[in-house]
């Protein structure tokens, strides 16, 4: 039997080049197509971030496993699991947004007369 490994690591560095490209094309595209595609890469069921956070699950489970057998030092699963957990929480709060990114995504470019009025930054941290 062959070892998929190959074809995995093969696919994994696909995967990244494919986001690399995704990241340079979102930054050329106008407002209201860049809003879509954000909140397609959001979803935290069928999106990007969602995948990579199940990705990244997948990985501290395996990474438990290896841990408790003495493969693997266990540092290496509980960085894992945080970084699992910290973007499950994550993945949260940008879910919340999807709904107003796929509004602005819906609106033609021209129905402003004039742009709306910048709004404040507010920086927020969960801790």
């Amino acid at each position: 039997m062959t070892h998929p490994t190959p074809y995995l690591e093969q696919l994994a560095d696909a995967i990244a080049r494919q986001l690399g490209q995704l990241a340079d094309h979102l930054s050329q595209l106008p407002p209201p197509e860049a809003a879509q595609v954000i909140a397609r890469v959001l979803d935290p069921d069928n999106g990007v971030l969602g995948g990579v956070t199940h990705l990244v699950a997948a990985s501290s489970v395996f990474a438990k496993d290896q841990a408790e057998r003495g493969a693997l030092p266990a540092q290496v699963w509980l960085a894992l699991g945080r970084a699992s957990n910290e973007l499950g929480d994550i993945t949260l709060d940008l879910d919340e947004h999807k709904d107003t990114l796929q509004r602005v995504g819906a609106q033609p470019a021209t129905t402003a007369a004039k742009p709306p009025a910048p709004a404040p930054l507010v920086v927020r941290r969960h801790r």
